[in-house]
């Protein structure tokens, strides 16, 4: 009885592999990087009962990998300067940069990562992951929505919302609570480019 030689084996082995992988609908994985220029967040919450204030984040910056036929594996990781935001006023802004709120001298940056991508369409999901900001790290839901399914042009850059709410007393922003609303509605506006 002849045994085949190792390297043979080897031969053999690998076309079947990558046929095998080919029939599984394994994909490359897609990787973007976000488009700091045109991405930005906003931050809105109820003030007085009667209406809305907005705080906006212009600067950020992040990556998006999405695996086709495998959402479960994405990456969604937007890293925003706390330290830029912008506020309707100077005197609102002074007390979101300070030490009740995000208290940027200490804390500079606010992280969503992502670890999960739930698909309702091509374009619509829900990216499960966390968010930290003040130092304090909690679970978020992100609902995005994209401007293109990702997958079908993977070459393109392709925009996408995303929106959570979140309370702000569990990040340690308590101050002011009879005029300020504790929900905080954040939303992501962001143009996602190949890498």
């Amino acid at each position: 009885m002849t045994v085949p030689h190792p390297a043979r084996l080897r031969l053999f082995a690998l076309p079947l592999l990558a046929a095998l992988t080919l029939a599984n609908g394994a994909a490359a994985p897609l990787r973007f990087t976000l488009d700091s220029g045109a991405s930005h967040v906003a931050a809105r919450v109820p003030f007085l009962g009667l209406g809305s204030k907005t705080a906006r984040f212009p600067r950020m910056q992040g990556a998006v990998t999405i695996v086709p036929g495998a959402p479960d594996q994405a990456v969604i990781d937007v890293t925003f300067d706390a330290a830029a935001i912008e506020a309707p006023d100077s005197i609102t802004l002074a007390r979101l940069r300070g030490e009740k709120f995000f208290w940027v001298e200490k804390y500079p940056t606010i992280r969503f990562s992502g670890r999960s991508l739930k698909l309702a369409s091509p374009t619509r999901g829900t990216v499960s992951g966390a968010l930290t900001a003040r130092g304090v790290t909690r679970p978020a839901t992100l609902d995005v929505t994209f401007a293109a399914d990702p997958a079908a042009q993977p070459d393109r850059p392709v925009s996408f919302i995303g929106t959570t709410t979140i309370d702000r007393r569990q990040f340690g922003m308590k101050a002011y609570q009879l005029v300020v609303g504790n929900k905080v509605t954040i939303t992501l506006k962001a143009r996602m480019v190949p890498r």
